[in-house]
C-alpha cells in the first residue's frame, strides 16, 4: 500500500518540479541574454507558469496523497524516500495555511518595493522605502502566523532559508562568535594596515577580459565544474541556478582592476554553489530529497572552495605561472604566492557588505539580523532603521555610514520581504570551515593537493559527506555531525581564522 501510494506522489512531485526548472530557465534567460523588448511577454509568461506550478502544489488531490501516506505504515519506504514524503508534506502544509489573497499581496508588494528600494538608493532616501518595508513586516508577521502560531514569527520566516533551525540556536553561535571574533578582528585589521599599500601593487591594471574568460572557465573546469551539464556566462551579478542536475547554469563578471577577488574569486564562489548543484543526491533527481539542504549548507560549499581554497597559498603556487602567463604585464611585479595571497585577504573595515572580507563580513550580517528580528517582533519601527543601523554600525565598526545608500539601503533583501536569509551567509561560513577542517583530516596531504592543482579529493569527500544527502537530513546541525562528528559550531572558523593571518601578518594570534 505504501509503494503503491509513494510512487503516485513521487510521479506528481517530479512534474511539479519540471515545471519549477522551466521557470528557473525562463529566470536565467532573463537575466542574460534576453532581449528588453522581451520584459513585458516574460513577465506574463512567468505569472502564468506560477500560477500553474501553485495550483499543482496545492491542489486537494496532492494534500489527500500526502495525509494517506502520513497515516500510512511506511516501513517499506528506504530513507530517502521517507523524506520525500515528509518534506513534500512540509511544504504543502506551508503553502495551503497561506490564504491566496495574502500571497497575490506579496507577489504585488515584491514588485512595487523593488521599484522603490531602486529609486531610494539611487537618492540615498530612506522615507522612499520606508512605506513599503512597513508593509513587508506587516505581511510577513501575517505569514508566519498563519504557517505556525506556535512558534516565533521570525523563527517561522527564517525556517524559508534555515529549515531547522531557531532564533535560540542562532543566538548561541552568534554570541559565540561575538564575543572572540570582535578583538580578533581589531588585530588583524591594525597588523594589516602597513601592508595595503604594498599589496596594491602586485598586479597592475588594465586586466585583459579575454584573458580572463579564459582563466576563469579553465579554473571552474579544475575544480570540478562538469561544462557537459553546466555553463558559466556573464552578468551584472554573479550568480547560480540549479535547473537540473545535469543544467547548471552559473554566471561572473569581469573587472580590469580586480582579478582575484572579483572575477576569478566570483567565478569559484558560483562553481563551489554549482558543484553542490551537479552531484547534489543524483538518486533521487526531480523529488524534494534531492535539493540542497539550506541556503547556510549551499552558502558552505561555496565559501569553502572561494576562500579556504582559493585564498590559500597552496593554491596560488599552482596558479602563479598560469597567471603570469595570462597577464604578464598586470604581473611584471613577480609576486611571490605569498604575496598574492597577503593581497587577496586583506582585513579592512568597510561600509558595504558585499566587499566585505571574511574576518569583518560576519559584524554586517550581526547588525542585519539584530535590526529584521527586532523588525518582526516590533520591539524597532520601520522609520527607526536609518538611526539603529548607524548606531549599531558605529559600535561594531567605529564607522558612521556616510549616507543610506552605504547604509541601510545597501540590500535588496529586504526588499525582497526576505527576513530571515541574512543569517545564513554567516552559518554558510562556519560551516565551510567546520568541513574544511574535517575534510583535512580525512585528506592529509589536503594542501599538498590543492598546491599541485589536484581537486578531486576534496570534491570527491565534499560528494560523499555532503552532496550525496541532499536534503535527507532535517538540521544543518545533523548534516555537520554526520559530515565532521560534531554539530554546527564558531570553533574550526575561529582556528581556521587565528591560523591563516598569523602566518600571513606573521604576528601570534
Amino acid at each position: 500500500m505504501a509503494r503503491e501510494l509513494y510512487n503516485e506522489l513521487a510521479s506528481k512531485l517530479k512534474d511539479i518540479s519540471r515545471l519549477g526548472a522551466i521557470a528557473w530557465l525562463l529566470w536565467w534567460d532573463e537575466e542574460t541574454f534576453m532581449p528588453p523588448g522581451a520584459a513585458d511577454a516574460r513577465g506574463l509568461q512567468k505569472e502564468v507558469l506560477a500560477g500553474v506550478i501553485h495550483e499543482k502544489k496545492t491542489s486537494a488531490d496532492l494534500g489527500l496523497l500526502i495525509e494517506k501516506l502520513a497515516t500510512t505504515d511506511v516501513a517499506e519506504l528506504d530513507d530517502f524516500e521517507k523524506a520525500n514524503v515528509r518534506d513534500a508534506r512540509r511544504e504543502y502544509l506551508k503553502l495551503v495555511r497561506v490564504p491566496a489573497e495574502l500571497e497575490k499581496r506579496k507577489a504585488r508588494l515584491e514588485s512595487e518595493a523593488y521599484q522603490a528600494w531602486t529609486k531610494a538608493r539611487e537618492k540615498s532616501d530612506f522615507t522612499i522605502f520606508s512605506p513599503y518595508l512597513k508593509e513587508w513586516v506587516s505581511i510577513s508577521r501575517e505569514i508566519a502566523r498563519y504557517i505556525d502560531p506556535d512558534q516565533p514569527a521570525y523563527d517561522v520566516l527564517m525556517d524559508k532559508y534555515e529549515r531547522g533551525m531557531t532564533s535560540a540556536r542562532l543566538d548561541e553561535l552568534f554570541a559565540e562568535l561575538a564575543k572572540e571574533l570582535k578583538p580578533l578582528r581589531d588585530l588583524i585589521v591594525a597588523a594589516y594596515e602597513p601592508h595595503l599599500s604594498v599589496c596594491e601593487g602586485f598586479i597592475k591594471p588594465p586586466l585583459d577580459q579575454s584573458a580572463q574568460v579564459a582563466l576563469c572557465n579553465q579554473v571552474a573546469r579544475d575544480l570540478g565544474f562538469d561544462t557537459a551539464c553546466g555553463r558559466l556566462d556573464v552578468s551584472v551579478h554573479p550568480f547560480s541556478v540549479g535547473i537540473h542536475r545535469t543544467d547548471v547554469r552559473m554566471t561572473t563578471s569581469y573587472s580590469e582592476t580586480n582579478l582575484i577577488n572579483e572575477a576569478l574569486g566570483g567565478t569559484i564562489h558560483e562553481t563551489g554553489h554549482s558543484l553542490y548543484e551537479q552531484a547534489c543526491n543524483p538518486d533521487h533527481t526531480d523529488l524534494p530529497v534531492s535539493l540542497p539542504l539550506s541556503m547556510g549548507i549551499h552558502e558552505s560549499q561555496s565559501l569553502l572552495w572561494e576562500r579556504h581554497v582559493a585564498l590559500s597559498e597552496p593554491f596560488f603556487e599552482h596558479y602563479l605561472p598560469l597567471l603570469t602567463e595570462k597577464f604578464p604585464l598586470s604581473f611584471a611585479a613577480n609576486p611571490t604566492p605569498r604575496q598574492l595571497c597577503l593581497a587577496a585577504n586583506a582585513v579592512r573595515n568597510s561600509f558595504i557588505r558585499i566587499v566585505a572580507d571574511e574576518v569583518t563580513y560576519p559584524f554586517h550580517i550581526m547588525l542585519r539580523l539584530e535590526i529584521e528580528k527586532d523588525l518582526i517582533s516590533g520591539e524597532l519601527q520601520v522609520d527607526d532603521v536609518p538611526r539603529v543601523w548607524n548606531e549599531k554600525f558605529e559600535h561594531y565598526f567605529g564607522l558612521v555610514p556616510p549616507n543610506d545608500a552605504n547604509g541601510c539601503l545597501q540590500d535588496v533583501h529586504w526588499a525582497h520581504g526576505s527576513f530571515g536569509y541574512f543569517p545564513t551567509y554567516v552559518l554558510g561560513a562556519l560551516a565551510a570551515a567546520q568541513l574544511f577542517a574535517a575534510a583535512n583530516t580525512a585528506i592529509p596531504d589536503l594542501a599538498q593537493h590543492i598546491s599541485r592543482g589536484e581537486f578531486a579529493p576534496l570534491r570527491e569527500w565534499l560528494r560523499t559527506n555532503v552532496h550525496r544527502y541532499g536534503s535527507l537530513l532535517p538540521s544543518a546541525d545533523e548534516l555537520m555531525a554526520a559530515a565532521s562528528g560534531e554539530k554546527l559550531t564558531a570553533r574550526h572558523y575561529f582556528s581556521y581564522i587565528r591560523s591563516k593571518y598569523s602566518a600571513l601578518l606573521g604576528i601570534p594570534l
